[in-house]
């Protein structure tokens, strides 16, 4: 007789980049999961060392979702989903808890999912993936490219993706290097004959869009990141013949390598954490990214997919607990 997969909680963090890290990985497991929202109070900027294996950090409505019964694996990432995880271990010792990101402490975690750039000491249950897991895969990108399609039919190809990111604490990004940007970007896009498919992010600012948009100089299509618009972010990655993406971000790198299309770092202005450069050099090291400026490859390696890397390491878990009486049948 089979036997039941196990039941899968997703904490989804109100970030977006901490959400889509986990629920990338859950869904390259590919057993059925519950996302559970979570939502802060005002205690969430307290250490997790005061907050312990609580769930005082979340909205009433929050904790009210966290009930019974309780399920065998959850997966979470980022620091202020850590408490409520160690909680849910409290109230049932065999569940098996997943985590993406550092979580300030490793108690109560079975497996800790970390990027190579974070530089986190290794110890039994770490693993590290090179990039960032993510939510971008062939089929996704296919059917978002496919939405997208009537708004790009007069645009040439190559179509070059522009991601644009912006200032960091430690590093400005400037309408002087946005106007940069869109230069350097435009003179890509006209050296291969092709357009340009430009998006703007959260932190990239009204005047750094507006100094953007008057320099772009080939044809395009320029999408201004707002809260509340239908995002054509997945459908721009799934368009394009190759990629340019500011040195600013470690998750809109890592997605974009996981296009399997060529991708380019813009250096030119400050890119922030000493981290980040160290990512950058690991995944020219492995083929996936080169210097805005360099030549078009004339191949790639696999597409990046950290997501899988961590969703093996589940499997693995999961079939050797006690819980599932140390048996693979449940990671088929």
């Amino acid at each position: 007789m089979a036997r039941r997969l196990p039941t899968v909680w997703v904490l989804s963090d109100v970030q977006p980049g901490h959400a889509n890290q986990a629920l990338g990985v859950a869904e390259a497991l590919g057993w059925p999961f519950t996302v559970k929202p979570l939502r802060y109070s005002h205690l969430a900027r307290l250490p997790n060392a005061l907050l312990g294996d609580r769930t005082w950090s979340l909205t009433a409505a929050a904790r009210a979702s966290l009930t019974e019964p309780w399920p065998d694996l959850v997966i979470a990432a980022g620091r202020r989903a850590a408490p409520s995880a160690r909680w849910l271990k409290r109230q049932r010792a065999d569940l098996l808890l997943a985590h993406l990101m550092w979580p300030g402490s490793a108690r109560a975690f079975d497996l800790i999912a970390v990027p190579e750039h974070d530089r986190v000491a290794g110890r039994p249950g770490l693993i590290r993936t090179v990039g960032s897991p993510s939510r971008v895969t062939p089929a996704r990108l296919q059917a978002a490219a496919a939405r997208l399609a009537p708004q790009l039919a007069d645009l040439p190809r190559p179509r070059i993706a522009c991601l644009v990111g912006g200032g960091r604490r430690a590093a400005r990004f400037t309408p002087a290097d946005a106007a940069l940007l869109a230069q350097r970007a435009s003179a890509c896009a006209r050296l291969y004959g092709g357009s340009l498919l430009v998006t703007t992010s959260r932190r990239t600012g009204v005047a750094c869009e507006d100094s953007l948009a008057r320099s772009l100089e080939a044809p395009h299509l320029l999408h201004r990141w707002t809260m509340n618009d239908d995002n054509p972010y997945l459908g721009i990655l799934g368009s394009a013949d190759a990629l340019i993406v500011t040195a600013d971000s470690a998750s809109m790198c890592s997605e974009a390598c996981a296009t399997g299309r060529p991708v380019f770092v813009d250096r030119k202005h400050n890119a922030g954490p000493d981290k980040l450069a160290s990512l950058h050099k690991r995944l020219e090291q492995l083929g996936y990214l080169r210097p805005l400026g360099a030549p078009w490859p004339t191949s790639m390696p696999p597409r990046l997919d950290p997501a899988s890397t961590v969703a093996a390491a589940i499997r693995s878990l999961v079939a050797g607990s006690s819980a599932w009486g140390g048996r693979g049948e449940v990671l088929r």
